[in-house]
């Protein structure tokens, strides 16, 4: 059930007729039967995994937060991990490590034929998996005292607006609104429809169309055309931001509707100068969730220089494999891992580089830093989209050694497109960085905001691609 189809929309408006006319207890009732059927319209079967996970984790951290012996408390916590950690594995890395321990056996001369799971990715097992991790992390470090309420517990877990592709929201900030009376506003619903409508046009006119430029380029054969290759780079760079963000929109959008405050996934990523500002501001609630769960329980930065480049190593591989089972994936959490390291160990150089020595040099200078690192970004983005470790050698070497038009290779489409359908964003980005505030269009004059909402209507209506694709995270 899609964000951008007729059904999801028929689904929601009766969730939310009923939300206004129930009182808070079945409004939680309502929510968890909607969020349970919401998910069963992917596949019923799995819907089974989502609740092993809520039952386990209740339990856990009951037995976690009531016990007196901290070997107890590790135990109910270890069996909480490992849980949610292998059914995660088993359904999504099964293949993955079968097929790359076949292939070491055979260098060695064994032979094997190991039994393949032939199913499909249970959709946002890696959000809901994370999120209810936390459950148990947050109160074995007594930062949170666990709920009774059973039921409002399976409803943080199973919430549908952020199921299956996040944001992934931590137990102490949702779970209480779970559990207390939540107040709707007109302000809070209109605000909401905002995030929605803006939701929808990054995936339905932005990401969707550029799309078919990027599909076109990575579906081709070798050799690769630089220029096409570049294009098509910064045409996933937009796609898969406003794809994801555009998702992050809705979530948060059908959230305020409600009256829940589901927390902001992404902060104008593209405007970053650095890797560490980058991941300040891009999927945000993995990067915090990771921080937290992973980088500070290794050590983070107070053992040492070679200890924290370690941990960022680390770090930065799980993430990356976190988005999928793929050696592209690993690879791609290593090069950002190495961007991690190599800012580090620069910043005493970086740190006595002068600053310009007036207001138009210094965001001319900054503008220069965003866009070096941006291309950055981008070679990372041809990690993680290529299909293959060889289609990432084949691009580079096309990048580096093919460097050149060529009639007929839809070059001109290429550049039509990214401008056509990215004028607008940017627009609108540029705005929301100057008055460092995400929200400025919907706090605009009202005149702006009638402008704005005509100029998106018409190109939706024109160019939107309705209910055809699925949001690329929903495969992770």
């Amino acid at each position: 059930m899609l964000f951008t189809s007729l059904q999801f929309a028929v689904f929601f408006a009766v969730v939310y007729a009923l939300y206004l006319l129930f009182n808070h207890r079945w409004q939680n009732r309502m929510l968890l039967v909607a969020s349970y059927v919401f998910y069963s319209a992917w596949d019923w079967r799995f819907l089974s995994l989502i609740i092993i996970s809520t039952v386990i984790d209740y339990y856990c951290g009951l037995k976690i937060f009531t016990s007196r012996n901290r070997a107890t408390r590790k135990s109910f916590l270890f069996f909480s991990v490992f849980s949610n950690l292998s059914i995660l594995g088993f359904f999504k890395y099964f293949n993955f490590f079968a097929a790359n321990l076949q292939e070491l056996l055979n260098s060695f001369g064994l032979s094997i034929q190991p039994r393949f799971l032939h199913i499909i990715l249970p959709v946002g097992i890696s959000f809901y998996t994370f999120q209810t991790m936390s459950y148990t992390l947050d109160i074995y470090r007594g930062k949170l005292e666990p709920t009774r309420k059973f039921f409002d517990f399976a409803l943080f877990v199973a919430f549908f607006p952020q199921l299956v592709a996040g944001p992934i929201e931590r137990a102490r900030h949702l779970l209480p609104q779970m559990l207390a009376p939540r107040n709707v506003t007109r302000d809070g619903f209109y605000e909401g429809c905002y995030l929605i409508f803006w939701g929808l046009f990054q995936k339905v006119l932005i990401a969707d169309n550029l799309a078919r430029v990027v599909n076109t380029v990575f579906a081709s054969s070798p050799p690769y055309n630089g220029i096409a290759v570049l294009l098509a780079l910064y045409a996933f760079a937009f796609q898969i931001f406003c794809d994801f963000a555009g998702y992050s929109n809705i979530a948060r959008g059908l959230g305020k509707c409600m009256g829940f405050d589901i927390m902001v996934n992404f902060n104008l990523p593209y405007f970053s100068t650095n890797p560490r500002e980058f991941w300040k501001r891009w999927h945000i609630s993995l990067s915090t969730w990771l921080r937290d769960y992973l980088y500070i329980p290794l050590g983070g930065n107070r053992r040492g220089e070679l200890i924290t480049y370690r941990n960022l190593a680390i770090t930065m591989l799980l993430g990356g494999l976190w988005h999928g089972a793929a050696w592209t994936f690993v690879l791609w959490g290593a090069y950002q891992g190495i961007l991690l390291i190599i800012y580090r160990l620069l910043q005493p150089v970086l740190a006595k580089v002068p600053e310009p020595g007036n207001d138009i040099a210094g965001k001319a200078w900054r503008f220069v830093r965003m866009a070096f690192f941006f291309h950055l970004v981008c070679l990372g983005w041809l990690i993680f989209r290529a299909q293959s470790l060889s289609q990432i050698w084949a691009m580079l070497n096309g990048l580096i050694c093919n460097f050149k038009i060529t009639p007929g290779a839809g070059l001109g489409y290429c550049v039509w497109s990214l401008f056509f359908f990215t004028w607008l964003l940017l627009l609108v980005q540029l705005r929301q960085w100057k008055k460092n505030d995400l929200m400025v269009v919907f706090k605009s004059r009202m005149l702006v905001r009638a402008v704005f909402y005509i100029i998106c209507y018409l190109l939706l209506s024109t160019y939107g691609v309705w209910g055809e694709n699925e949001f690329i995270y929903f495969q992770f």
